[in-house]
Formats: C-alpha cells, structure tokens, sequence
C-alpha cells in the first residue's frame, strides 16, 4: 500500500507523551522524529500507518509505580481505585509533558492545534496533527486559575478524571465485570469545571468518569458529549466501557465515541491478551454505530497506553483496521467518518 493509498486517521486518544516523559532520553525530539523500538507511535510509524494525529494525552502518573502497574492482569470484579495523586506531583508532571509537546512542535514534528482549522491545515501539510489535551485534572487547582494558563497555553480538550478519584470527580476502577455506576458524582468543583469548559470551549472528555459523574455532566454541559476512548458495555462488561444509557445520552446529544484499542475493553472476557482479533474491534464499531449513527463513530486507540491487538502492533498497523472495516462491507464514505472527519466535525463543534 502507498502513502496515497492510506485513509487518514485522526484519533481521539493517545499516551505518547507519558511515553516521552517516563523514557528520561534528553533527545525526546529524535526519540520521536527516528523512533526506536518499542511503544506505538513515533514518526515514521505514523507516516507508515496514515496517522495524521490526535489527542496527544497528558496524563499524570502516580508517583512511584508505573501507570499500568494499577491495571491487573486478569479481570477482577473488586478492583480498588488507583490512589489519588497529590497536586504538586501532577503539576509537575502535566508542565513537563506539556513543554515535551512543544519542543517536539519546535522541532517540526508535528503542530500544537487550537482549532479543528488548524487540524485541517495540519493535514493538508502533512505535518501530524496534535490537539493539546490532559487525561485527569490534578495539576488544576479548585479555584480553576490554572485552567486559564493552560487554556492560553494550547489545552483544548480535557478528561475530568483517569480511574481515580480527584478534586473535582471519580473515575471508575479497572473492574470486570462492573457496571460504571461505581461512585458519587462531580463535586462543586467539578461542576464548576464542566461550566468553565464550555466557556472556553475546551471539549470534556467523558472516558474513565464513573456514571453519577456522567450524569452530572449530562445535567450540566451545552456542549455534545465526547468519550474519546470507550468501548461498548454490552459486548464488554468492563467498568470504563459504555452502557446502553450512556451512548444513548451521547447520540441525544449529537456526540461521538473513539473506539478504544485496549484488549481488557475489547475482549468478552475481559482479558488483556494480545492475541485479540480484528473482528471484536469491528463487532463494537458496528454496536457504536447501531447506538450513535455514522456521525458519531471514531477511533480512540490509546496507543503507548494499553495492550493493543498483536495483529496491529503499532500506529503503523492502522490500516489493517481499515481493511477489516472496508472487508466488513463499510464503504469508503463511512471508514473516512470513522477515520476522521468525525473527528474533525467534534472539534468544529467544541472547540471551533
């Protein structure tokens, strides 16, 4: 396959900067730029694969294990909650990411998006496109100043929480198999937060929010409502997959849903195994769009934040994800949806 054979692909979540940070190499713009092995996206391997970028994540780790250290091998049904993570580590965390960011963008490597304008300028450059965007809200303080610098920074999309509770919310634990109503819901900051993204038209990202926290956002936001990787709780009985209601509540709301690559979503039985096929990643983009309708179906891969199907590997195997859909009888109209004009479409209508 050429390079003017690929689909583009503009994808709702990567953890490609915590990748970055947690490597320590002092030359993270040639780690990307050249790539080595291990992880799933760098450069050539986005060329590789019709990558033309996404919500790059900022996610801040716990202090002492690593970020899937808190995700158990096999499925359990009483996972505890991460422990939450004290502000000053997370802000620490969150700048030095962020300045990963902009060095790589200095670098030329890819380009800092502020609008879904800019996103298609990107494209059309083919310069990878990078939508500034934070997974867990601990670097922002309550009284919300640092989400005004870090609004006028880049940031426009956000996740109120990963799997652990913070200020402003509670995320579901990593349980299987588990309903997502596992908590109470956002606290006054939190609603105050949803308040001040949509002001700022910063998009609010409803992956990892338990359901009191959803419903509360639901109550509260005039924006639509966006989980940018989340996978389909009827095929999949995992705590951070999507039930009836809740893809119900998005589709009402004209939003959309990034299909998440990790297999402990995907599976039936909940397992993070790499042997993990193609066809259960087309059965949940089939659920989503019986629920959501073509416009409101997209990719969330998760990449460099979860075991993927071995069958893709890396960002470079996307397209044999789009060959599994075109295989599956999806039309070139509706895979370039799913690929990325549905995305692109969100981000007019929450960012600008």
């Amino acid at each position: 396959m050429t390079a003017s054979d690929l689909v583009p692909v503009f994808d709702g979540h990567n953890d490609t900067l915590l990748r970055l940070y947690q490597s320590k190499d002092t030359d993270v713009e040639k780690l990307f730029s050249e790539g080595k092995s291990g992880g799933h996206i760098d450069l050539p391997r986005a060329k590789a694969g019709g990558f033309a970028g996404g919500m790059f994540a900022i996610f801040p780790p716990p202090v002492e294990k690593a970020r899937r250290s808190a995700v158990p091998s096999a499925p359990s049904d009483s996972e505890p909650l991460p422990p939450e993570v004290p502000r000053t580590d997370a802000l620490n965390s969150t700048i030095a990411m962020a300045s990963i960011l902009f060095r790589l963008e200095r670098a030329g490597t890819l380009a800092v998006c502020r609008s879904a304008a800019d996103v298609r300028n990107a494209m059309a450059k083919g310069t990878t496109a990078a939508v500034f965007h934070i997974e867990g809200v601990e670097a922002i303080d309550p009284e919300l100043t640092m989400l005004d610098v870090l609004h006028a920074a880049g940031l426009r999309s956000l996740g109120i929480v990963w799997s652990r509770p913070n200020a402003f919310g509670h995320g579901v634990p990593f349980r299987f198999p588990s309903s997502p109503d596992t908590g109470p819901g956002l606290t006054d900051a939190g609603k105050a937060l949803v308040k001040a993204c949509n002001e700022l038209k910063i998009m609010i990202d409803l992956s990892h929010l338990n359901e009191k926290g959803f419903r509360d956002v639901v109550a509260l936001s005039d924006a639509p409502l966006v989980a940018t990787h989340s996978n389909v709780h009827a095929i999949c009985g995992h705590s951070r997959n999507l039930t009836d209601w809740q893809l119900g509540a998005i589709r009402e709301s004209g939003g959309m849903v990034g299909l998440n690559f990790a297999t402990g979503f995907l599976r039936e039985d909940g397992r993070m195994n790499a042997d993990t096929s193609l066809d259960i990643m087309v059965r949940h983009v089939d659920s989503l769009l019986q629920a959501l309708g073509e416009d409101g179906v997209g990719l969330g891969s998760d990449f460099d934040g979860a075991m993927i199907p071995a069958v893709i590997g890396d960002v470079a195997g996307l397209p044999k994800l789009i060959d599994a859909l075109a295989a599956r009888g999806f039309g070139r109209a509706l895979i370039e949806k799913i690929a990325y004009r549905n995305w692109l479409s969100m981000l007019e209508r929450t960012i600008g």
